[in-house]
């Protein structure tokens, strides 16, 4: 029997979908799945929206560099090279701080042995079709008004439910990561269940 996959969009700017990622790469430790990732983009999903911040019409307007990276090397290598490049381009810009830009997507790129210069892709629109694409892939089934991380994800009957979330810091490490992903799939995987909330009060952690 093949092992289950969980697919997960990100957006490499977002430090929500990086701590759900760092989750979902410890449940595959103690869970018999694999991880798979795809593009989404917060640039696409809010384009055109004026009621934002300016802080974060500025972050959104730098946000098309790493997702077009990130989709032209998906596109030149294929979509499994996604989980060193995100990992890569994550451990840069949420761990090490590193400012959006040329220097930092060719450093990822490189880190994941990628050719860097792909960094390039960052200024040029020509993969944005491929780019929407994988976006409304991963969106079209919860909808528009969540953001990311978005997870599908092997249901009890074994078809497949997609949720936004969680939404969790630090990401469980070890049987606490497997716990928690059981219980998603249970509360996910209920007809008719579609929200589960309570306010932050925490900024993400990435210890």
């Amino acid at each position: 029997m093949s092992t289950p996959s969980i697919d997960m969009w990100f957006d490499p700017i977002c430090p929500w979908a990086w701590m759900t990622s760092r989750w979902l790469l410890e449940v595959e430790q103690v869970r018999d799945v694999r991880v798979d990732f795809h593009v989404m983009s917060l640039s696409v999903l809010n384009d055109g929206r004026d009621d934002l911040p300016e802080k974060y019409k500025d972050l959104l307007a730098q946000g098309w560099g790493p997702v077009r990276v990130c989709i032209a090397a998906a596109r030149k290598y294929g979509e499994p090279v996604l989980r060193d490049l995100y990992t890569a381009l994550g451990t840069r810009i949420h761990l090490g701080k590193e400012p959006l830009g040329r220097e930092l997507y060719e450093a990822a790129l490189t880190d994941a042995g990628l050719d860097p210069a792909l960094a390039a892709a960052a200024e040029e629109t020509v993969h944005d079709d491929l780019l929407v694409e994988s976006h409304n892939r991963g969106m079209k089934p919860v909808g528009t008004d969540v953001g990311t991380p978005v997870i599908h994800a092997p249901g009890p009957d074994g078809s497949t439910i997609a949720f936004f979330g969680p939404v969790v810091t630090p990401a469980p490490k070890g049987e606490a990561a497997g716990r928690l992903y059981d219980g998603v799939l249970l509360v996910a995987g209920t007809p008719g269940f579609y929200e589960l909330k309570r306010t932050r009060d925490l900024g993400p952690s990435f210890e």
